[in-house]
């Protein structure tokens, strides 16, 4: 079975990831979120399908009735918390915890979470909605 720290040794998951987080525009203000799921084929092969732009500290998550879409598996979840002013939090909200744990069609067992990217460090919410630091942020995602 796949977990997230699998997931960020891909590099190609980790491309993936590092241009979300750059079309975000972090900084202070007026970033948006940017999201998406990680699903995996039927023959093993993951690839990013992006959700639609958010807004400064939400975003909306497409439809994904019993953990597919597009009739692929959704493997993990992502969204950026690109707002590094004091007014924004960095690590995952109580919204986001809840979002993940009671969400009925996160709950197939390919499902192993949510990554959570902010300017320092990156987040996985796992599905009971725990959350565990995986890393900075920076080094996390960096080119291998």
């Amino acid at each position: 079975m796949t977990s997230i720290e699998t997931l960020l040794k891909n590099p190609e998951i980790r491309a993936a990831l590092r241009l979300a987080w750059r079309e975000s525009e972090p900084g202070p203000s007026g970033g948006h979120e940017e999201g998406g799921f990680i699903v995996q084929d039927s023959v093993g092969a993951l690839r990013v399908i992006p959700w639609p732009r958010g807004a400064s500290n939400t975003i909306d998550v497409p439809f994904h009735p019993d953990g597919y879409v597009d009739g692929l598996q959704i493997i993990a979840s992502f969204h950026t918390h690109p707002n590094t002013s004091p007014v924004y939090l960095q690590e995952p909200s109580e919204t986001d915890k809840r979002a993940v744990r009671d969400d009925p069609d996160l709950k197939a067992p390919h499902y192993v979470g949510e990554l959570v990217i902010s300017a320092a460090l990156l987040y996985g919410v796992t599905p009971s909605g725990g959350v565990v630091e995986l890393g900075e942020t920076e080094k996390t995602l960096a080119q291998a």
